[in-house]
């Protein structure tokens, strides 16, 4: 069985010198350490939380081209996106998958806006045309009937018609997870929980690599030294804090925004596609998902500026209104904070406009385009752009880094499979019930012999931990034995996004996964205690910082 080991990641970070040091291990910094290693580098890629822990594991979960951004005429950014969509559908097929999307159309007397209309039919018009028929289906009409059969709590008074098109969806922190551990497969050093505290240097100023410290939940490690050639910064969001550390002046090229998401039950909100329902009274659209594997629905997104701790970014009880009076006002499912499950709020680390430039005040207008650019001190910054797009901006960072290491091979990643991909060939896993077999496939790709193999030897770890998530005890084992997970927080957050679809069921369980995890990870009784207070003490603040209630009645929370 594969293993993902941290230990000897600490080891070799100490012990060896590399080409290429990445800070960051979100969607960009693994997508560099992808790219680094198969152009032959020795790589060490170094996460000061989880993987994914930031804006990687809080966003829409779809890989899409963007249908918004044809209106403010970002058209390379659509093929851009597109293209890399593309490029995931075939090198993840375990973890990305095709998603229908309906556009309602509303009017008056039963006749929509004829100026609406053309918009969108010319915006799918240039969707398709941009690459977004390579999914293998383009965009169509469709009637009011077949919109309600797909939406049936839809406000069926002022609806019309509706447009039907295609783009993708994924699961960010498996994807961040499973670029880890292809960076590591191909040789990469990698690992989560270790903060960079400042840059090594040479005689000429040049960074030659980073002072870091051990500091995962009750680790007490001593800071050491890494050593490399070239110091790429990765780190989204945080970007600007560890320009700090090279220059001892906090850069300003980050605008973070922040996006806010909120889960509810199927049943309360029944989509069997994703849908984009405008929000009255703002030049905005929000989405309607149901989420893969799981008897939940999310919908978002908010876009608005943020200032506050980069840390701890919350959604408000201004940010869950305005999401549930978006859906009401054009829906019958009169939704109320009681029916909300589970809530994430991420930030968008967006490039700052330039000085001088006349922009719009809403984040919701600023490009989704990325930047690289190399400081004096020889430190490649890599930042903004979209999940979508990570391979993309790995490859445009190498290439600056190719400028420093001379000889660096070219590009490998735009048809690598990633670790798990079963690429055409289709994956039975005999003795299962036919829907485990295809949850653990979708889940872990070729991995999931080896989960098959786990359930085998002890039948108890395929059930379902609790009725109201699709979470069993052997995600939990298999994440600390082979994803690098350390905490409750990393399991039900991020190797399972149990926390994100229903916080109250993922915070009753938070006993139950300790106990099973608590042997693999080497927890005493005082620090598994420690852990399940840490993870519920998170689970309440959420909710209270939401405006939600603590607990709700038991058939809000059972499905």
């Amino acid at each position: 069985m594969p293993r993902f080991d941290r230990s000897s990641s600490l080891e070799a970070l100490k012990s060896k010198t590399f080409d290429l040091l990445i800070i960051g291990g979100g969607m960009t910094g693994t997508g560099v350490a992808v790219d680094a290693v198969t152009r032959g580098l020795s790589v060490a890629l170094i996460e000061k939380d989880d993987f994914a822990s930031g804006t990687s594991s809080k966003s829409s979960k779809m890989v899409h081209g963007g249908l918004r951004y044809l209106q403010q005429r970002e058209f390379g950014l659509v093929y851009e996106n597109l293209h890399e969509r593309q490029r995931l559908l075939t090198n993840a097929p375990h973890l990305i998958s095709p998603l229908p999307f309906l556009i309602p159309l509303f009017g008056k007397d039963g006749v929509v806006s004829k100026a609406v209309a053309r918009s969108y039919r010319t915006a799918l018009v240039l969707y398709d045309a941009t690459g977004g028929v390579r999914i293998g289906k383009r965009h169509k009409e469709i009637t009011r009937d077949e919109v309600v059969a797909h939406f049936p709590s839809l406000n069926v008074s002022h609806l019309v018609a509706g447009f039907l098109y295609y783009d993708a969806r994924g699961d960010d922190a498996r994807v961040a997870l499973t670029l880890a551990r292809t960076a590591a497969d191909h040789g990469a050093v990698v690992a989560n929980y270790i903060k960079a505290s400042g840059f090594l240097h040479d005689s000429t100023g040049r960074v030659t690599g980073a002072t870091v410290t051990p500091n995962a939940p009750g680790e007490k490690g001593a800071p050491f030294d890494v050593n490399a050639r070239v110091v790429v910064n990765a780190a989204g969001v945080f970007a600007d804090e560890v320009s700090w550390l090279e220059e001892g002046v906090v850069a300003e090229t980050i605008t973070p925004a922040k996006g806010v998401h909120l889960s509810v039950r199927a049943d309360r909100l029944p989509c069997d596609i994703a849908a984009v329902i405008p929000v009255p009274k703002d030049k905005r659209s929000i989405f309607v998902v149901p989420w893969e594997d799981s008897p939940y629905v999310y919908l978002g997104t908010t876009d608005t500026a943020y200032e506050g701790s980069l840390d701890d970014p919350r959604c408000n009880a201004d940010d869950v209104a305005y999401i549930l009076n978006a859906v009401n006002a054009l829906t019958s499912a009169e939704l109320t904070v009681d029916d909300v499950t589970g809530v994430w709020a991420g930030l968008r680390p967006l490039i700052k406009a330039q000085a001088g430039k006349k922009v719009s005040a809403r984040t919701a207008d600023l490009s989704r385009r990325h930047k690289v650019e190399t400081s004096p001190e020889g430190v490649v910054l890599i930042t903004g752009g979209k999940w979508t797009t990570y391979r993309q901006m790995a490859e445009d960072a190498m290439d600056e880094v190719a400028e420093q290491l001379p000889g660096v091979g070219k590009c490998a990643t735009r048809s690598l499979a990633l670790h798990g991909s079963p690429g055409k060939k289709k994956i039975t896993l005999a003795g299962l019930r036919p829907e485990i077999s295809a949850y653990l496939v979708h889940r872990y790709g070729t991995d999931a012999s080896d989960v098959a193999t786990l359930i085998a030897d002890d039948p108890s770890l395929g059930e379902p931990l609790i009725s109201s998530l699709p979470l069993l005890g052997v995600d939990a084992i298999y994440a600390v034995r082979c994803e690098m997970a350390l905490t409750l927080s990393d399991i039900l957050s991020r190797r399972t996004r149990s926390q994100l679809q229903n916080s109250r069921a993922a915070r009753e369980i938070a006993h139950k996964v300790a106990e099973l995890v608590a042997h693999e990870l080497g927890w005493k009784k005082t620090r598994k205690e420690k852990e399940i207070k840490a993870f519920v003490s998170l689970i309440d603040d959420e909710l209270a910082s939401a405006g939600l209630p603590e607990t709700v009645r038991s058939d809000k929370i059972s499905v």
